[in-house]
């Protein structure tokens, strides 16, 4: 068994499947560390680590940042010792040639993906609830046309605001596009973590306390 305090989970779900949600809840519950490539990137140059400096001067030119950079920074958060009991990468790998090279970084550091945690999505009914998403212009108090309206119409619940917004993005069409995108860019990693036998298939569709039910009972059952 592996121990608990280097767990390595890896968080694979479609835009608007909750991965965001349920990492904080992992958080909060098992004292587990998000790390996603945006904070990771962002911190790094902030830090003026070597590797954040080498990150910052291809983002000033309008480079995309390279694997081995990000693996760099990535190799120097593990370092750090509020990451003891395990971490939730969001966002990495998104391919298996990633995949293969954060096998090898965690390999050099006694360590390995513990879980490998596909979020499952229908299709249809994921675009649904991404189109029809909007949230309050004031406080950001978040509703949906078909599962949450406000209990007075017009009328935000929490702050009394008047004003609604929707992302320019969230829409069927964009929804249906990405989804396309992420399975075509997610299957080969669905494949690798399996060969690998650390995949795990969660349903997305239900509550999120259910969803969060099951994500525990795989991150206590990979960590015991």
């Amino acid at each position: 068994m592996t121990d608990a305090k280097s767990a390595v989970l890896i968080l694979l779900g479609p835009p608007g499947a909750g991965k965001g949600t349920q990492a904080r809840m992992l958080e909060d519950k098992f004292g587990l560390v998000q790390l996603s490539t945006g904070d990771l990137l962002r911190a790094a140059v902030a830090e003026g680590t070597p590797a954040g400096k080498a990150a910052k001067a291809v983002m000033e030119e309008g480079g995309l940042v390279s694997d081995e950079i990000v693996l760099a920074i990535l190799r120097d958060r593990l370092a750090q010792p509020d990451v003891a009991r395990g971490i939730i990468l969001d966002g990495f790998p998104r391919t298996a040639g990633q995949a293969a090279d954060l096998d090898k970084l965690l390999h050099h550091t006694g360590q390995n993906v513990n879980a490998a945690i596909s979020l499952e999505v229908d299709d249809e009914a994921m675009i649904t609830r991404v189109a029809g998403r909007y949230t309050c212009a004031k406080c950001g108090e978040g509703y949906h046309d078909e599962f949450k309206q406000p209990e007075v119409a017009g009328v935000c619940d929490k702050c009394g605001g008047t004003d609604f917004k929707r992302r320019a993005d969230d829409n069927a069409e964009t929804a249906r596009a990405r989804l396309e995108a992420y399975h075509a860019q997610t299957a080969p990693l669905i494949a690798h973590y399996r060969a690998l036998g650390v995949l795990q298939e969660i349903d997305a569709m239900g509550s999120i306390d259910k969803i969060a039910a099951d994500l525990g009972s795989v991150v206590q059952r990979v960590s015991a």
